[in-house]
């Protein structure tokens, strides 16, 4: 049955209160926790995971524990596993976490409700952060600033031949599991159950090593890594088949393991044969770089030192007072000049007016931007143009107000640093699409309460 919150008590409060204080920043963030917008959101989530969860079973841990842990876990960087251990032996933290004398819950316990908050309700979550600022006087909604970065997925360097080696050492993984479960394994034969992990190591490293013997001997090498990568997938192919046909429960379970990694493999070996035996240049969109986060994509950027990125394209607004009003995560590679309008429009149904300023880079000029900036009623546009510029141009960007604008754009730069570095932001631990949502809203909205819990401790 889901519990709301935990009883409080009284004496572990006084107890705390004597041992240590929490930190001021801390005890902000505790405050604006209490809002009862954000615990009723997340409440709506966690009463779905069963039909009944609501009104039957034993008692959960409380929604209020488990919002609260999240907020730290995101807050400090911690993994599950630090979570749960710092929580446990702080009595700062538990009082935040309103714990008091209760147990902690287990890491995977908070795992596994974690995984039932949806990245709507984030995003949800995340306005209501707004809001609050807004009623704070933390933030107006006078002043914005909008730009993109990368979110990337927790991967390796995806060449072709460590997905192929990746592909034949997965499939035999599941291979061995099968042969245990097929109850007439020993009729079929050692060549369908071998393991080729070795083999396609093997080869992948001498094809990571070869720095002689020209293009010829590279697709030599390749040919034979394809072919083992082909002969895993066809025994992959035989022993799903087999599962099938046998039933049960166990055997249904890998037969669905195989069916998600069988057209991965296979979507690997072709695009090898494409690019590398062909010489076709494929498509990006085409590409598979991950087999275990298909969703992941090949982002180009033009950093100088990061030519290509593995992830997903990440777009953030922000207005003064350092809070991010809104994020959202793009599909593809978009043009960085087809975000400018969207995030106008978000601001307006936020805030009830549009900015007095907003800015962006040079990626996102176009007259027509500038135009639709101004038809708004943004008094002050800072769209800085690429390229050569005409003399009138060039006189209206050094227009003092317009040079201060970029002053201040220039800060989402160092915003966009401490989410990456200390709001985990640079590299995505969760697992899946959804998963990679889940990092990135509860990301934002702990910076968000850091920036609050700051400015409200420098005015206590």
């Amino acid at each position: 049955m889901l519990r709301d919150r935990h009883e409080v008590d009284k004496f572990f409060i006084q107890i705390q209160s004597l041992a240590s204080e929490m930190d001021a920043e801390l005890t902000q963030i505790d405050a604006l926790l209490d809002d009862e917008v954000l615990f009723q959101r997340v409440r709506a989530d966690l009463s779905r995971r069963y039909p009944q969860t609501t009104r039957t079973g034993r008692p959960s841990t409380p929604v209020e524990v488990i919002l609260r842990m999240l907020v730290i876990k995101h807050l400090y960087r911690w993994s599950y596993e630090e979570t749960e251990h710092r929580v446990r032996d702080s009595l700062v933290l538990r009082r935040f976490c309103r714990l008091y004398f209760e147990s902690v819950p287990d890491d995977t316990v908070l795992l596994r409700w974690a995984a039932r908050i949806t990245p709507a309700t984030l995003a949800a979550l995340n306005a209501r952060v707004s809001v609050l600022a807004t009623q704070l006087h933390i933030t107006r909604g006078r002043k914005l600033r909008t730009d993109g970065t990368v979110v990337e997925s927790n991967i390796h360097y995806p060449s072709d031949s460590s997905l192929l080696r990746d592909g034949v050492r997965v499939l035999s993984r599941l291979l061995q599991r099968g042969r245990k479960l097929l109850v007439d394994a020993t009729d079929w034969g050692q060549a369908l159950f071998r393991d080729r992990t070795r083999s396609a190591q093997r080869m992948a490293q001498q094809i990571g090593r070869r720095t002689q013997g020209g293009r010829e001997a590279l697709c030599s090498s390749y040919r034979r890594l394809l072919r083992t990568a082909q002969a895993s997938l066809r025994q992959a192919q035989t022993v799903r088949a087999a599962l099938l046909a046998q039933g049960g429960e166990a055997g249904k379970a890998l037969s669905q393991r195989l069916a998600l990694f069988i057209p991965r493999v296979a979507q690997v070996i072709a695009q090898t044969t494409r690019r590398v035996l062909r010489g076709e240049k494929v498509p990006a969109a085409e590409k598979l770089v991950s087999l275990f986060e298909p969703h992941s994509q090949i982002i180009k950027r033009g950093k100088p030192q990061r030519e290509v990125e593995f992830g997903h394209k990440l777009w953030l607004d922000e207005v003064e007072g350092g809070i991010i009003s809104h994020f959202r995560i793009l599909a593809g590679n978009p043009a960085d000049s087809q975000q400018w309008q969207p995030s106008l429009e978000h601001h307006g149904q936020q805030f009830a007016h549009p900015p007095d300023l907003a800015s962006a880079d040079r990626g996102v000029y176009s007259a027509a931007n500038e135009r639709y900036a101004q038809a708004m009623g943004v008094r002050q546009v800072i769209l800085p143009q690429a390229g050569a510029k005409s003399a009138a141009r060039r006189h209206y960007e050094g227009q003092p107000w317009f040079r201060r604008g970029r002053r201040w754009h220039a800060g989402i730069e160092g915003r966009i640093s401490v989410l990456k570095r200390k709001h985990g932001l640079g590299r995505c631990l969760n697992h899946g699409e959804e998963g990679l949502e889940r990092w990135v809203g509860w990301g934002v909205i702990a910076a968000n309460l850091a920036v609050m819990g700051h400015t409200l401790a420098l005015r206590a």
